[in-house]
């Protein structure tokens, strides 16, 4: 086993303010929020770095406010939040020393990286730096499947003069900056590794490529409690564990795994089907979807990572306001059940999901029953039970061998049978809390 990778993982003690945070927000931000049709639209669009230069010259947000960015994420019940410093567009939002193409050099003239760092640290959020190891911008970043001169008919040739190596450098070099020059920083969240992908003879990328032994080690040195994600291409090695398995715009079906062993996790979801602001978008998940997000995803052990795009003058649209009020909203009434809380030991009933947290178990029903959930294995067990959104009690059924099975509740030994309004109350997902017995 090798000892030092084993060394660079976290313990679960310096992971147990995430664990209990469940819930935080992704913000994917940068000069793509001018075109507004998705934030890899340099690379599907195939536009060369000198046209794409266009959107740097006009990068003005001066709307940006990121202390309205945290007070709307501490009031939906989020806990931290994680900010693109630099997307696979290569545009810095920070002042970095080794590069002219950052937001300081645009009109904005602005570090909006430190904005963002001191505005949520004042709400009491955590705070977290996405970062792409990838950088379509950098002259020594090779040609490859992704980068928008895939298809120029001399990206052979012009990968001669690109050097890895040399943009390596760079990158370490900003990794640097970011995590000396702001504080204590919570996560680092890199993005992302591909050695598998190559197209026409242009290979793809991962560990080699970035030097992400040593980028841990650096990151891990910089900031000792920082938790960093698993997507340097380090999986495959002896002794490594990520901090946190990062599924992507998919709920696992059980919780994630590595090399057998349970790990921490976090689903990252969009509020619509792009992570960047795109204006024509239409997929965006009504709320009764993104709560079951939330739920399902804490049901299973794990957090959400729940993005906004804010839009080029800096302003979260109307669309991406309701969806945080939707989180605001329930979480007032329900957030109880959702931070600190986990996986519960025992199967829920049908189209409910359990978490847990002592002695308490809340049941979060995703579809309305006509008067009655019927709970297996729970008779002698429960010792009050309440919705969470209005603290009213919930009665419940024990087994009896005196009722008429024509017009009574017939409760099997060792169940429960929870008595329900027939009306749903209005609540996205009720929660009913379940009180155990010591």
């Amino acid at each position: 086993m090798d000892q030092s990778l084993k060394d660079l993982a976290l313990g679960d003690a310096e992971k147990q303010w995430f664990v209990e945070s469940r819930f935080g927000l992704f913000i994917h931000w940068g000069l793509y929020a001018i075109g507004a049709r998705h934030e890899w639209l340099m690379s599907r669009e195939e536009i060369a770095p000198e046209v794409y230069e266009r959107y740097f010259e006009l990068f003005d947000p001066d709307a940006y406010d990121p202390r309205l960015w945290a007070k709307r994420a501490r009031a939906a019940g989020m806990k931290y939040a994680v900010l693109t410093t630099k997307h696979h567009e290569g545009f810095c939002l920070w002042d970095s020393a080794v590069t002219d193409y950052k937001a300081t050099n645009t009109p904005s003239g602005r570090d909006l990286v430190a904005e963002y760092v001191e505005a949520f640290r004042a709400e009491g959020l955590k705070i977290g730096f996405y970062h792409s190891l990838i950088d379509w911008h950098h002259p020594d970043f090779p040609i490859d499947i992704f980068h928008p001169l895939r298809n120029h008919p001399d990206a052979a040739r012009l990968n001669e003069s690109r050097d890895v190596r040399r943009y390596a450098d760079y990158l370490h070099a900003q990794v640097e900056e970011l995590l000396t020059r702001y504080g204590k920083i919570d996560i680092m969240w890199y993005d992302f590794s591909y050695p598998g992908r190559s197209y026409k003879g242009l290979a793809g990328k991962g560990r080699n490529d970035w030097n992400s032994e040593k980028l841990l080690a650096t990151t891990r040195r910089l900031q000792p409690g920082i938790i960093i994600n698993n997507r340097l291409d380090l999986l495959d090695l002896p002794g490594f564990v990520p901090d946190i398995m990062t599924p992507e715009q998919y709920t696992p079906r059980v919780a994630p795994t590595v090399k057998g062993e349970p790990v921490t996790w976090e689903a990252c979801h969009t509020f619509s089907g792009s992570w960047g602001y795109d204006r024509d978008e239409e997929t965006w998940k009504d709320a009764e979807q993104l709560i079951k997000l939330l739920v399902g995803t804490v049901s299973l052990g794990g957090n959400l990572l729940m993005n906004v795009g804010p839009t080029a003058r800096g302003l979260f649209d109307d669309r991406a306001v309701d969806a945080l009020k939707v989180y605001e909203d329930w979480m007032t009434l329900n957030g109880e059940a959702i931070h600190g809380a986990g996986v519960a030991d025992i199967e829920p009933p049908r189209d409910c999901r359990y978490t847990q947290k002592g002695n308490r178990l809340f049941l979060h029903i995703f579809s309305w029953p006509f008067r009655h959930i019927h709970i297996d294995a729970m008779d002698g067990k429960l010792e009050f039970a309440r919705f969470l959104h209005d603290g009213s009690e919930v009665k419940w059924l024990t087994h009896s061998k005196d009722v008429d099975s024509n017009v009574g509740v017939t409760v099997p030994e060792g169940m429960i049978t929870l008595e329900l309004p027939v009306k749903k109350p209005n609540v996205t997902v009720p929660v009913v809390e379940l009180i155990l017995k010591d």
